[in-house]
């Protein structure tokens, strides 16, 4: 089994469907569906009727639509708030009308691309609340010449990478390594992968963006401002308005790559390659990433496999040889061996990570394909490293990846410097860079139904985050907002919150960007309709 991003919430109440024209939202609030169409209708005139686009629970294809794009299991359940109606818009009048409806409606609206969101953010919600599904709005358009590309934010990765691919096998574009998460999502957030020492986040990279505000209102870059358009890079999804498309920057990567995986147990000295390897791995030439991929739990030692393992697996833009020869100058003690590397082009690299790293070759047609390659039930945290850990704390990990009681854990050691240290922590709203050896990403996956086992899988997760609290940055302990995690503080189930609550979380995802991302909001969206638990939030009154 392989996990991929997504996950939790303890929810507390069920949104019911009536047989009748009506959507009951709760006991004393009700919304009138042909009201609602009707202005759906009144505000996306001469278009593909969006009536053809709207579902409500008692649709035959609501729930298929509604869990298809849910990446984790425990959102799935019964008991999980659901949304009164899913708007699947096919242009930007669309979402428009969706704005403008849900606003004079009283509804709250979740904005979905790829359905990744670790805890669930983009469609769960406790205010009565609609789903703007992207997921029709998700097509590609590369421009060769300028080395550029504009992308919907319902496409996935695995689109992009495909269409880029179609026109060119030496551009590229620096974005993470899961195929079926959604572009909107993503690059709000910031968006890394095996590129970011190279070329910094995805983020980084997006030049134009087209938007809905939370008036309605169109915008592209020049028309919204340079202070939006900074917030959306970077400063978390759901918050500023719904982002229709991004224009980005290709960048060039050379037509042959070279990628190594090397596993190595405690017998084969992995506690003492991990510690090297802090030294090491963010001042290597930025055109070599090497990571670590740390595997434990019950299914990391099914079938004979020794638990834990390391992983250390390598992306380099170039040849082998002279790959092999710059581990053997810098990192001799990992003994990389040619057999361990295979030289291919970028595309087919990306197809082998999200492969998750099996040998066996998929065709690049794998990467239209939104299903993800594993469901289940998901808790991911993360950290940053300033400071090489002690031997003895990897130890203490390895000690925790042996146990038995979870599933499958995986611990992604992903390392800065590079580009990442060049780039101004102001830059755009993501703050995490120079000063950062690598960061820490933990998830923990499970299949097991039952209380019992989400409270194991959680306790686990949450002892080990607190286990590295001394070797982890502080004064705040950072994280990235694309990891979601509820856990480190958040606004109230309504979205609703004060200044000095809302910077603990804030502090940890976006350091000193926090305080301008909340001007930002006061200024765009003042009275706060775009809100989820870790949304931006809006404190029009509060003097910086």
């Amino acid at each position: 089994m392989k996990f991929s991003p997504l996950i939790p919430l303890s929810l507390a109440f069920i949104i019911l469907c009536s047989s009748s024209s009506l959507l009951s939202a709760t006991s004393s609030s009700y919304i009138k569906y042909e009201e609602f169409l009707q202005c759906l209708l009144h505000h996306s005139p001469n278009t593909y009727s969006i009536t053809n686009l709207v579902y409500a629970p008692t649709n035959s294809s609501y729930s298929s639509l509604l869990n298809f794009s849910i990446r984790n299991l425990r959102f799935s359940t019964p008991t999980i708030p659901k949304p009164l109606l899913i708007i699947t818009p096919s242009n930007i009048s669309h979402i428009q009308a969706a704005v403008v409806c849900s606003k004079s409606h009283g509804l709250q609206i979740r904005i979905r691309s790829g359905g990744h969101d670790f805890e669930g953010l983009s469609y769960v919600a406790y205010h009565p609340f609609i789903v703007v599904d992207l997921i029709n709005l998700s097509s590609v358009a590369v421009d060769v010449e300028q080395s550029t590309a504009w992308v919907q934010s319902g496409a996935t990765l695995g689109e992009l990478y495909y269409r880029i691919a179609e026109k060119s096998r030496t551009l590229a574009f620096p974005a993470g390594t899961c195929p079926t998460v959604g572009v909107g999502g993503h690059f709000s957030g910031g968006g890394y992968g095996t590129l970011l020492r190279k070329y910094g986040l995805a983020a980084d990279n997006v030049i134009d963006a087209y938007l809905v505000d939370a008036n309605g209102e169109f915008h592209d870059r020049e028309s919204m401002g340079e202070d939006l358009f900074w917030a959306i890079r970077g400063g978390g999804g759901g918050s500023f308005g719904i982002v229709v498309a991004w224009k980005v920057k290709l960048v060039p990567v050379p037509a042959t790559v070279t990628i190594c995986t090397a596993n190595r147990t405690w017998k084969e000295g992995a506690i003492k390659l991990i510690d090297q390897w802090q030294y090491v791995a963010n001042k290597l030439d930025e055109d070599l990433f090497l990571s670590i991929i740390l595997t434990g739990g019950k299914i990391s030692a099914q079938g004979g496999k020794i638990n834990p393992t390391a992983l250390f697996f390598t992306l380099f833009l170039g040849k082998a040889d002279e790959l092999l020869t710059i581990l053997k100058n810098k990192f001799p003690e990992l003994n990389l061996a040619k057999e361990d590397c295979k030289e291919t082009s970028w595309i087919e690299s990306a197809v082998y990570t999200a492969n998750g790293l099996q040998i066996d070759d998929q065709p690049l047609e794998a990467f239209l394909n939104r299903t993800p390659l594993a469901n289940g039930s998901f808790k991911i945290k993360s950290d940053y490293v300033k400071e090489p850990i002690t031997k003895a704390a990897i130890e203490g990990i390895w000690q925790r990846l042996k146990s038995q009681d979870i599933e499958g854990v995986n611990l992604g050691l992903i390392p800065y410097g590079g580009r990442m240290s060049q780039i101004s922590e102001s830059e755009i709203p993501f703050p995490h860079r120079i000063g950062n050896l690598y960061k820490i990403g933990y998830i923990i996956g499970w299949e097991e139904q039952g209380v019992d086992a989400e409270k194991r899988h959680l306790n686990w997760i949450r002892e080990i985050y607190s286990y590295m609290t001394p070797f982890v940055s502080k004064s705040p302990r950072a994280a990235y907002v694309n990891y979601r995690d509820l856990d480190i503080g958040s606004n109230d189930k309504y979205g609703k919150t004060s200044y000095k609550r809302a910077c603990i979380w804030g502090k940890k995802y976006f350091g000193n960007n926090f305080n301008r991302l909340v001007h930002v909001k006061n200024e765009v969206d003042p009275y706060d309709f775009f809100r989820h638990e870790q949304s931006i939030p809006s404190f029009p009154h509060h003097r910086f």
